[in-house]
């Protein structure tokens, strides 16, 4: 069994920063893929940003050239530094972890932008 913790949602103004982390435990042996989901209010759960075991990363159109993933391999702990926020922007995130065939979720951390 995986467990992920997310920590780092807020409220934020337009325009700013903030940077999501994820504490990966449990039973970790090979993981294939990290990542970012997101879920805003009557919306389906979108992939944001993921990061495979070999450093290759995939962003949404949405959020390319704002959004950042990164990993600390040592730790199993992803990151998302998150840029010039927008509104639309506001959603619970999830952190992902994939392991063999197996997805694990965290609880969701939820990120507002707003004035």
């Amino acid at each position: 069994q995986v467990q992920l913790v997310e920590s780092g949602g807020g409220l934020v103004q337009p325009g700013g920063s903030l940077r999501l982390s994820c504490a990966a435990s449990g039973n970790i042996f090979s993981i294939n893929a990290m990542g970012w989901y997101r879920q805003a209010p009557g919306k389906q759960r979108e992939l944001v940003a993921a990061i495979t075991s070999g450093g290759s990363t995939n962003y949404a159109d949405s959020v390319k050239g704002r959004f950042t993933i990164s990993r600390d391999n040592a730790k199993n702990m992803p990151y998302l530094q998150m840029n010039t926020l927008k509104p639309e922007d506001t959603a619970v995130y999830y952190c992902n972890l994939v392991q063999l065939k197996y997805n694990y979720w965290g609880q969701g951390t939820q990120v507002t932008v707003s004035s």
